[in-house]
């Protein structure tokens, strides 16, 4: 691995472990093209990534899915890309509902109200239909994403937000499972309140049109990198609307039609 960016993942290894955000990553990203003038910044953004987690679990943290971001076009746009990115999600990452979330646990966060899937069976092929994910979809259940980034001020363009684990941070789920069939993934409404008051809406719709498209873009691309979902991974799907940032105290609830709320609360801070 190039230098550069061994020394992009340290800078964001370092900020996550002392709590400091660090400069962006993007320039050591493109001092390491002139080495591999074949690759792609994305697929370097990636290797990036992909060193940390795999430092992560050989630490002992435990994978349990994959995260999906960029499914907003607007925000797709904005980072000049027409495709999602993706994250490793990991067990000490999850949240209980309505459990106090420390302060210390978050890195300049964000959150947003997802549908999260969790499989029943692996998806191993290269392209996946619709069917395919329903059939390999045990339940749903409502969650908020709390997004992070190591990255000062956000100050992100596509290959830093990709190297940082696609900005993950901590996730809460739900309770309440729900099958897909009694679910309009398309049309169901969310809102998303901060202490009783609206502060985002929206619908599966703003999910790359439907949230299993998401998650048919995620299978094919983790099974063309040799690293397919598997029985029992959770997978969030995306936002279904505007993120908003998140204050010590804060008490957010997502309600998403019929499939329930969730709850993340962040505790004050120390």
């Amino acid at each position: 691995m190039h230098a550069a960016l061994l020394e992009a993942a340290a800078r964001l290894r370092q900020a996550q472990q002392s709590c400091q955000p660090c400069p962006p990553v993007r320039e050591l990203i493109a001092a390491s093209l002139g080495d591999e003038p074949n690759a792609e910044p994305m697929a370097l953004a990636y290797a990036v990534q992909r060193h940390n987690t795999e430092l992560a679990v050989a630490a002992g943290r435990r994978p349990v899915g994959r995260k999906i971001g960029l499914t907003n076009p607007a925000v797709q746009a904005q980072l000049g890309v027409d495709q999602p990115d993706f994250g490793l999600l990991l067990a000490d990452m999850a949240r209980g509902d309505g459990q106090p979330i420390a302060w210390a646990d978050c890195a300049q966060p964000k959150v947003e109200a997802e549908i999260a899937l969790v499989l029943e069976h692996d998806l191993p092929h290269e392209h996946h239909t619709v069917a395919d994910l329903i059939r390999a979809t045990a339940f749903a259940l409502p969650a908020i994403e709390v997004v992070g980034s190591r990255i000062a001020n956000w100050d992100i363009q596509l290959v830093d937000t990709i190297a940082d684990n696609a900005s993950s941070g901590l996730f809460v789920l739900g309770t309440r499972p729900v099958k897909l069939d009694q679910l309009d993934l398309v049309r169901c409404g969310m809102s998303m309140t901060l202490r009783g008051e609206p502060v985002s809406v929206g619908a599966g719709a703003a999910c790359l049109s439907n949230p299993l498209n998401a998650a048919i873009w995620l299978a094919d691309t983790m099974a063309r990198l040799g690293e397919p979902l598997r029985a029992g991974d959770i997978l969030l799907t995306g936002a279904l609307g505007p993120m908003v940032v998140a204050q010590p105290g804060d008490v957010f609830t997502a309600h998403i039609q019929d499939l329930g709320s969730v709850s993340a609360v962040f505790a004050h801070r120390d």
